[in-house]
């Protein structure tokens, strides 16, 4: 099933979100959508993300040794990728109160 733009951004905001708070490798964030925001995102789904905010500079990589495996690349939420974190979050807190408030008004009907 195709993801909708909705989820898209919303997957967006969320990694931005879960980066600002700490630098973590793919398949740790895998796990901390699922652990901490309740929600299931697939590795098809997260890794050509961070790919696009990396190549547009919103988050930076560096390899961290793993103590079971190969190196880890690290993602971290650059400078720019702040602001955007904090433009994506403005726009949510739009949108958000135009559905409060649309789906108020049917609920009065």
């Amino acid at each position: 099933m195709a993801e909708s733009q909705l989820r898209k951004g919303a997957v967006e905001l969320i990694t931005l979100g879960l980066l600002a708070v700490e630098p973590s490798y793919g398949g740790q964030l895998v796990e901390r959508f699922r652990n901490e925001v309740g929600l299931e995102v697939s590795s098809g789904t997260l890794y050509p993300l961070l790919a696009r905010l990396r190549k547009t500079g919103l988050v930076a990589t560096s390899w961290q040794e793993s103590p079971v495996g190969p190196p880890r690349k690290i993602y971290e939420l650059a400078a720019k990728g702040r602001n955007r974190l904090q433009d994506l979050k403005a726009e949510w807190a739009v949108l958000n109160s135009a559905v409060e408030k649309s789906t108020r008004k049917d609920q009065e009907r």
